[in-house]
Parts: C-alpha cells; structure tokens; sequence
C-alpha cells in the first residue's frame, strides 16, 4: 500500500522519512494519478482542517477514493464538537487530573505532535488524546476550577510549532511513521495491516489465547501485519485495512460498533454489520429458515398473545430463547407448563418477541464451519457433562462447562449435511458462520446460523491444522483485492 504525507508546501517539509512520499495538497487534489490509486495510505498534514479548506478535502476525497487518511473527515468535525470533546475526555478525567496534578498555575496548554509531548510525564495523557482524534499536531488547553477541565482542542499547523520543540517533534516523528503500521523495514511490503478485536473480559471468547496466537503467526507468514485491539481502541480502527471479530458479537456490545465503523469507513470486515445484527436475533432467524424451508425443530414466535397456545405446537419438554441469545446464554428449557408460565413471563419482560422450539435431543450437533459460502471445517459438538446443551455455565467445575468435540474432514460429512449447511449460510451472504446441525430419527435440523463462530486451537483446527486460519485471513485478503 502506498503511503504519503500530505502538506500545504512540501518545500518547507522539515522531515526526512524512509518509504513516504511528502506531496502537496494542491497536486493530491487536483492530480489525477492520485484520484486513479486503488488503495493508499494519506498523512494528512495540512495546516488548516477547516470546513472546504484544502485540509478538508484532503481527508474527503481521500475517503471517496477508497484511501485511509488520518486524520478522517469524522476526526476533524469531532474537533468541532466541543460537547463530543467533553464526552471523550470524561473517559479519561482520572489520567488529566493524576497528570496536571502539580501544575500551580489555573491555565495550561498540552502540544502533541504525533502521540507525544515533549516532557515524559505527559506521554500518557497525550497519546490518549491521539488516539481519540488521530490528528498529528494537536493543542489542548486546560483550565483549573475545582479540577482541571478542557478549554479547547485544536489542530495545528507545522508552522505554529515552537522552534525549541523541533528537535523532539523530528524524533517523534520518524517514530511515528516507523509503526508496524506503517513503515519499517520488516513489513514495508505487508499487504496489509489487520485489527483483530479482542474483549480480554469476554466470558466466552470465540478463540482462546494460541488460536490468536496462530492467527498472527500465519497472517506473518501471509505478508499480513496482525495486532490484537481490544474495545478501548475504536479511535485506532482507521488505521487499519481489514478487521477480524473475536469478540462475543451482539449488537449493543463493541464488536458490532467496530464492525459498522468498519464498514463505513472501507475497511475489510470479517464479519459484517448485517450478519450481526440477523445471526443475533434469533426471531429474523426462524422466519428465515422458514421462508427458506430449511427444516428447524418446530419453532414458535412467542408474544404476550399466543403464549397459551404454543405448547400445543412445540411439546414438553420447550426450549426457549431470548432473541438475543449466544454461546447458549439465555436459553432455557421449561419441563413442565409452569415452568414454562414462569419464565416465558421473565423473558417478554425483556422482548416483546422470544422464540419457543420443542426439545430435539442428540448426543451431539454438527458444526459446520462455512467461509464466504465454502465449508472449511466440521466438528461433532458433545452435550456437556450431565447436560441438554453443549455448555453448561452453571458446571461448578470449569472443566465440564463444555462437552468434548472431535473435528472430521469435510468429505467424510454426510452429503446431506454439508448441503443444508450450504444452504443456510447462504441466508446470511458472504462471511464466515457455524452452521449447528442435529440429525434426529434420521431427519437434519438446523439448529443455528452463527456468526463468528469459534475458531480454537485444538478443536476447529485439529484436522485441517494451519489452513483453518489461512482460509479466514485469504477471505480478508480477497476482500480488500
């Protein structure tokens, strides 16, 4: 990928830097060679971010042709947002008040140039600041009431540096642009720089810790940089050309914030917004499936109207679903009618709509594991321990929360499953999904469409080993080709 500095007056650049071409604003404007780039990288280092200024267009038209330009257009309008300013830097008040703690004066004026200050003890506070706006040279001013609170924020130009901050501004800056990220000479010729999010708090992560380690590893391999963020770093997504979800996926948590901003900023997204937003809800599943005539346990809708009638349709023992439900959080099964009563009032509490379906018992499920409409792997889930579910949470010994799996290779599947499987991933459109499968009195169910489907080492891999992680990263790569 291409990678340029963007400035007023390339003739006054004062900085030497390996593998970055410094050209005017004027010529990326107005050249067309660049508005013929299929993918690049813009600094944009303008004097002036104004609205219509030459600064501004810059990162607009950048976004337009497909380039990833830093700051982006958002950053800057959200430097003229002084309440969105306010909002951000009340995330880190506790880092502002435990850094200008010893400041005697009421006023004070932080300067960052590219994530840094020129005194230590502010490196803290300066590269948070970087990373919420993602502007290169930035002036914060503070001032003292009962705390210390933010004035203003603005961008600011080369020119406006003060002659004794040069020295550290040009150390600050070879550092800068000698990021994995960008430049070194290690991976100048990575094909590109992927994010793969990561929730260290997640209570079921769909990869453990040497799967991500695998991940990163081939992707070195593949000529793919790969770092783990977590969700702290969605300021630092732009940055990046493609983005991984490893993360619990539901639409009111993280994963799905970095999925949309992915998608609307250009960046590669495995998976995306969409197949979020519909693998989630498990009420746009069954009428899917449905309407596909894909066969499903007998399934029912459940709303405060039909309540009284549907264990006509799903018997007892019912399993029943909260519409959001994953990785068998907030499924239940009701033995008898009232406790069935009992929890379908708990849950419409919570959803207007919630899914009943009858109780298909099987010693396992079929997973699976399909890749923009291609079966890669597949697995025998086992119920956990004493269990009707493959994980049981409330197991009080950790080892038996989740039943045993063994991984076969995709021609020893019977035909008819890879087919439905096939079928039901093609619901959801390109991405990478889990299609859970029960084959009960002979008859193939499909119990589930997941996105962001495990990927462990030692279970999905275990028969097809490194090529597992190599046909999710080949699916990035081609979506960005």
């Amino acid at each position: 990928m291409k990678k340029y500095i963007v400035v007023n007056q390339p003739e006054k650049w004062n900085f030497s830097i390996d593998n970055i071409t410094v050209i005017s604003s004027q010529d990326y404007l107005t050249n067309p060679k660049y508005a013929q780039l299929k993918t690049a990288r813009i600094f944009n280092l303008c004097k002036d971010y104004s609205y219509q200024s030459k600064g501004y267009y810059v990162s607009l038209l950048a976004e337009a042709r497909g380039h990833l330009p830093i700051p982006t257009t958002k950053n800057i309008v959200d430097l003229k947002a002084l309440k969105l300013v306010r909002i951000v830097s009340d995330e880190f008040d506790d880092v502002i008040q435990q850094s200008l703690k010893n400041i005697k004066s009421q006023d004070f004026t932080l300067s960052i140039y590219f994530g840094q200050n020129v005194a230590q003890k502010y490196k803290n506070l300066s590269a948070l600041f970087y990373k919420h706006f993602q502007v290169p040279f930035l002036r914060v001013n503070f001032n003292h009431t009962t705390k210390w609170n933010i004035q203003s924020i603005k961008a600011i130009s080369e020119s406006e540096i003060p002659e004794e901050h040069m020295s550290s501004v040009h150390e600050f800056a070879n550092q800068y642009f000698a990021k994995k990220r960008y430049d070194t000479a290690k991976v100048a010729n990575h094909d590109f720089d992927l994010a793969i999010l990561v929730n260290p708090n997640d209570p079921a992560p769909p990869s453990n810790p040497k799967a991500l380690k695998k991940f990163i590893e081939i992707a070195e391999k593949m000529n793919i940089y790969a770092e783990i963020i977590e969700p702290k770093d969605l300021s630092r997504l732009s940055s990046f050309d493609a983005l991984f979800l490893r993360q619990s996926t539901e639409v009111n948590n993280e994963a799905y914030t970095f999925a949309r901003k992915a998608q609307q900023e250009g960046i590669a997204i495995i998976d995306y917004p969409d197949a979020i937003l519909k693998c989630c809800n498990k009420v746009y599943m069954a009428e899917a499936m449905n309407n596909a005539n894909i066969s499903t346990p007998k399934t029912v809708i459940v709303h405060s109207n039909n309540r009284n009638a549907v264990l006509e349709q799903t018997g007892l023992p019912c399993v029943l679903k909260a519409p959001d439900s994953t990785f068998s959080f907030g499924v239940k099964k009701a033995k008898t009618k009232a406790e069935f009563d009992v929890l379908v009032t708990e849950m419409l509490k919570e959803s207007d709509l919630i899914i009943a379906q009858e109780f298909c018992p099987s010693d396992y499920d079929w997973r699976i594991g399909i890749i923009d409409n291609k079966p890669f792997y597949a697995c025998r889930y086992y119920m956990a321990k004493g269990h009707w579910q493959i994980y049981n949470w409330k197991a009080e010994d950790k080892n038996e929360q989740d039943g045993n799996a063994d991984c076969l290779p995709i021609e020893e599947v019977p035909k008819n499953v890879i087919d439905i499987a096939l079928k039901s991933a093609k619901l959801m459109g390109l991405g990478l999904y889990g299609i859970d499968i029960k084959v009960v009195d002979g008859k193939l169910m499909v119990i589930e469409i997941n996105d962001n489907p495990n990927i462990d080492f030692g279970v999905e891999d275990d028969y097809y080993g490194d090529l597992i992680y190599t046909e999710i990263l080949s699916a990035l790569k081609k979506r960005l080709d």
